[in-house]
């Protein structure tokens, strides 16, 4: 008599805080933050909704975690290289991230309860501007305005309504066909003269915005090391 063949049982991947944080990540990216419910996210991982509160408290508990995570993968600043490199290269990885999480834009220095990776990251950036030199009210200053313009741009860059040179070209005209022809000229002339020629981005200001940022806190730096 032959055997019968063992059936395999498929192993689930056990449930986690870690788990349950990276698949709320993965739900946020795909279907917005108003799309994370416990029960969604339960739903997402295969389990129960009560399931979810051995390993989280509740939403919001949540959302600390997505937001550590998210701080877990900007790129610290560099200990070997000067301070406005370091603050360039952080400048970009944050930006990279938040285009990877959108929903996080709003979330970043809001939560009441930042996680490790979250003051890890803060203290980073505070540490490489006082190891440059900086006052404790100019690094205040360096990193409030840097974060201000870092996630002022991602949010004006989310909101955008067009990506590609072929919606900015069809947005622009459906715009100006609702009114007159010459009534707004000024904008009109930056729309042809600037945004509709080959080769613009809305990406590309933020590495002109960034230099006079940087250009400001380096005359200040530099003024206060000749006191």
């Amino acid at each position: 008599m032959a055997a019968r063949p063992t059936k395999t049982r498929k192993t689930r991947t056990p449930l986690s805080r870690e788990r349950a944080l990276e698949s709320a990540m993965v739900l946020a990216d795909a279907e917005g933050i108003a799309g994370l419910t416990m029960r969604r996210l339960a739903q997402v991982l295969g389990v129960e909704a009560m399931s979810l509160y051995h390993h989280v408290t509740n939403k919001d508990d949540i959302l600390d975690g997505m937001i550590d995570l998210v701080f877990r993968e900007i790129t610290l600043p560099d200990a070997d290289v000067d301070w406005r490199t370091a603050m360039t290269r952080r400048a970009h990885s944050v930006r990279a991230v938040l285009r990877r999480h959108p929903w996080a834009i709003g979330m970043m220095e809001s939560r009441r309860t930042p996680g490790a990776e979250t003051l890890r990251h803060h203290d980073a950036v505070l540490g490489c501007l006082r190891r440059a030199g900086f006052s404790i009210p100019l690094t205040a200053h360096a990193y409030a305005l840097l974060d201000s313009f870092i996630y002022g741009f991602a949010s004006q860059e989310a909101s955008l309504p067009f990506e590609t040179p072929d919606e900015t070209h069809e947005i622009a005209g459906e715009i100006f066909q609702q009114f007159p022809e010459g009534a707004y000229p000024h904008l009109a002339e930056l729309t042809i003269e600037h945004v509709l020629q080959p080769g613009y981005a809305f990406a590309n200001e933020f590495d002109f915005g960034l230099e006079l940022v940087l250009d400001g806190l380096e005359r200040a730096w530099n003024l206060e090391s000749r006191m």
